[in-house]
């Protein structure tokens, strides 16, 4: 079965998302932890929180999406800003320990002209204070298109991370498929390449997650604008051999294409219809 979503909103709360969810065809979904802009996260409701798994259960959902805000950077050259980010990261981990099964995706983060090697030592020992033996949940690093000083658009970027980190047994990476294009790693020509050289450098064992986006952008541009599937420069042809690579196929996907509900729900029917039920 296809385990597919798309990103949704929780601002009416998760059960809420989750019957959305449902009404498009999804068994998953993603969320921002808080606003993707910063600030602080949003009062849990246990009622809401209560419905929600059991609604999650009953449905038999994929493992969920918490995507933590685009204001956390852990590299930050400025001390208050990394910070605010370690509080973040940590304060996230714990309010996910009272949802269903939930990766909790992060970027690296952007260096801003330190330099990669200090930004990566930042980012270890940040993501070292917030993981702790016992934490259960799923940490996963995103791949990124390799813009400016960001962090992670390159393999060897997200190895370094996760062998500096001292609890690392449940750190793995969330790759995404305009990223990895933009990066140049070339999904659309040279997919089984681009998966030896993830399995080489870091282990396949180590990708749980897949964000499924086309691009508006050409090939190792190194921006990160998406598209919807199927009108940029990727293609539907390569997303449909994306969602039925043996490597990939069992994964969680999910959608971040500039979609309201009714594209989501269309991608997603497109998707199934050309999901192979086997291998």
């Amino acid at each position: 079965m296809l385990k597919i979503g798309c990103h949704l909103s929780i601002s009416k709360g998760y059960y809420k998302a989750g019957l959305e969810a449902l009404s498009i065809g999804a068994n998953t979904f993603q969320f921002f932890t808080r606003n993707p802009r910063g600030g602080s996260a949003k009062k849990i409701d246990y009622k809401d929180t209560e419905k929600f798994t059991k609604l999650f259960d009953d449905n038999g959902f994929a493992p969920l999406f918490a995507h933590a805000p685009y204001t956390m950077n852990l590299c930050s050259d400025k001390e208050d800003i990394r910070d605010f980010a370690k509080n973040v990261f940590k304060e996230d981990l714990e309010r996910l320990s009272l949802l269903p099964e939930s990766y909790y995706i992060f970027h690296p983060g952007s260096h801003v002209g330190q330099g990669v090697e200090k930004g990566i030592d930042y980012i270890v020992e940040a993501v070292n204070d917030a993981i702790k033996e016992d934490c259960e949940t799923t940490v996963l690093l995103e791949g990124m298109s390799g813009k400016g000083t960001e962090i992670g658009g390159k393999l060897e970027e997200l190895k370094q991370i996760i062998d500096g980190v001292k609890y690392n047994k449940n750190i793995g990476i969330c790759i995404d498929s305009c990223h990895l294009y933009s990066a140049g790693y070339d999904v659309v020509n040279k997919l089984d390449g681009v998966i030896g050289d993830i399995d080489k450098v870091i282990g396949l064992d180590r990708l749980k997650a897949v964000h499924l986006n086309d691009s508006k952008m050409e090939f190792a541009s190194n921006k990160d604008r998406h598209e919807v599937l199927g009108e940029g420069t990727l293609g539907k042809d390569a997303i449909v051999r994306i969602i039925n690579h043996p490597q990939l196929r069992n994964l969680v996907f999910n959608l971040e294409t500039p979609n309201e509900l009714d594209g989501y729900k269309n991608e997603i029917a497109f998707l199934k219809a050309n999901y192979k039920e086997k291998a």
